[in-house]
């Protein structure tokens, strides 16, 4: 039988993770299926519900679910226990497993396909949701100078700064504390570019040479790297890298096998 997985979101059209997947079964000779799920916002735990009842094996899971996601599995991988955010189930005979590879992605489309460094960086994440909890661990292992989350809201900043604090320097503000303040990585965790906005930002945050990185992607550059380009980011980049790297390391959960990335997100820039 096929096995059959999908990704769960809301909003959930643009995802180009079917197209990834399918091209790692094709490299790698699985017999799966893969879609995309809408989940009314209020419905994720329905939707998966029924997914894993018609015979899914497992789900990647996007904005706005991955707490919600996390706090529905029964056993959990380290950094998915550490992150208290999941983007990735397997349903098994002994419940539902999570883990989270954002982080992984993340770093390693940063450290290899961009060729940056991040130790002794000055970090920036901007956004304190389930995107931001998949990433801080891995970043702070990096070894980067230190880490600040910026948030509209700062009191969801402070918790992860206490959460991730015992891992490396981490540091929490609202935007108007980034006045004057100047970081060599600036990432965007926030999902304000599916909707073309942008975090209120200073102007003055990228220092020369900077990175500047939005964990979503699209076929124009966001809004927030259209606005770091502007701004004095050294290099911008989208997701698209993160998001293949991710779903290398889910495909190898799931499947046993780990696959090539590089073509991949070769054959999708080209697209």
């Amino acid at each position: 039988m096929t096995d059959r997985y999908a990704v769960i979101g809301n909003p959930i059209a643009h995802s180009k993770s079917p197209f990834i997947h399918t091209a790692f079964a094709q490299q790698t000779a699985q017999d799966i299926t893969y879609e995309r799920l809408l989940a009314p916002l209020d419905g994720f735990a329905v939707t998966l519900q029924q997914f894993q009842d018609a015979g899914g094996c497992g789900v990647n899971i996007t904005v706005p679910f991955k707490e919600e996601a996390w706090q529905l599995a029964d056993k959990f991988t380290a950094r998915a226990r550490l992150a208290r955010a999941a983007n990735t189930l397997m349903f098994t005979e002994y419940g539902i497993l999570a883990d989270n590879t954002d982080g992984a992605g993340l770093v390693t489309d940063i450290r290899q396909n961009l060729g940056y460094a991040l130790a002794h960086r000055r970090i920036l994440v901007m956004g304190a949701g389930g995107a931001a909890r998949g990433v801080i661990a891995p970043l702070l292992a990096e070894l980067p100078a230190f880490v600040v989350i910026a948030n509209r809201t700062v009191s969801r900043a402070i918790e992860l700064q206490r959460q991730f604090s015992p891992y490396g320097v981490v540091e929490a503000c609202d935007y108007d504390a980034l006045k004057n303040m100047q970081f060599d990585c600036v990432i965007n965790a926030t999902s304000a570019s599916l909707s073309g906005e942008l975090a209120p930002l200073p102007a003055d945050v990228f220092a020369s040479g900077s990175l500047a990185y939005d964990m979503m992607y699209g076929t124009e550059p966001t809004l927030f790297l259209r606005f770091a380009a502007a701004h004095g980011a050294g290099r911008c980049a989208d997701g698209l890298g993160m998001l293949v790297e991710q779903a290398a390391v889910a495909f190898e959960l799931w499947r046993g096998i780990r696959p090539d990335t590089r073509s991949v997100i070769a054959e999708l820039r080209s697209l």
